[in-house]
């Protein structure tokens, strides 16, 4: 975008460049656009309140379907629940994602490196720390945090819009608020198994073309979740989300 200068402190949209990239979700209504022209997708989790991996993998379809990388960031590693969550995020590092660990209040160390020279949309649920991440980076930034509710293991929305903080002049990252769905119906059947990275080598091998991998006879991605080489987690998550496109 070209922005020329006006009387008053204002400005003049002169031009506007094409896309590079595109972040949004979408239900049967309506789609709402998240960022563009973004580089990389940082799904924020935590232990506390407990992260939905439905959305995770949701996420990761978007970030696969849209042409932009993704990293995992695990949260509040202090508490003692963290190694459940981590180990559980384990099967992502096996499908070749970043995964990083850390307590945004103590130290933000082993996240700043990948965001340098990247545009980095924090996407994830309420409570799990994606303003504590941003006031870590940019303390002048001052974002509102709030305490999670321990009796619906919930986080409360503090960020109530998406907003753009430069980390550097070619460093930028985009805090976005809390999540509790990552609807994909702009996706057709066939793009969504396409965004199941594990799916890819055997997309193709089915009995039928036109083969969904939810219940069809012969699916060849579903004997490979027999033999081990897909995991079932997964697999389950691509069925509830291609019976929801389908629907």
């Amino acid at each position: 975008m070209t922005v020329a200068r006006s009387a008053g402190g204002q400005g003049v949209i002169e031009a506007v460049a094409p896309r590079a990239t595109l972040l949004y979700r979408s239900d049967r209504a309506r789609q709402k656009l998240v960022a563009a022209n973004v580089t990389q997708i940082v799904i924020v989790v935590a232990p506390v309140p407990a992260f939905d991996e439905d959305l995770v993998n949701r996420c990761l379809a978007a970030a696969e379907h849209g042409g932009m990388a993704a990293l995992i960031v695990l949260n509040k590693v202090d508490l003692p629940q963290a190694s459940a969550a981590l180990r559980s995020l384990e099967i992502y590092r096996g499908l070749g994602y970043r995964l990083v660990a850390l307590s945004a209040k103590r130290d933000l160390g082993p996240l700043v490196s990948h965001l340098k020279g990247e545009t980095s949309v924090l996407v994830g649920q309420s409570g799990m720390g994606k303003s504590t991440i941003i006031n870590g980076l940019l303390p002048a930034a001052a974002v509102r945090v709030a305490e999670i509710s321990a009796a619906l293991d919930s986080g409360r929305h503090t960020t109530t819009h998406t907003r753009l903080y430069h980390l550097d002049e070619a460093s930028h990252v985009i805090d976005s608020p809390g999540m509790q769905l990552f609807g994909l119906h702009h996706l057709e059947v066939p793009e969504l198994a396409d965004a199941f990275v594990e799916f890819r080598p055997w997309l193709g091998q089915c009995r039928f073309r036109d083969c969904r991998h939810v219940s069809e006879p012969g699916c060849a991605i579903a004997a490979a979740c027999d033999k081990g080489q897909i995991s079932a987690r997964r697999l389950a998550s691509y069925r509830g989300l291609a019976r929801e496109l389908s629907a």
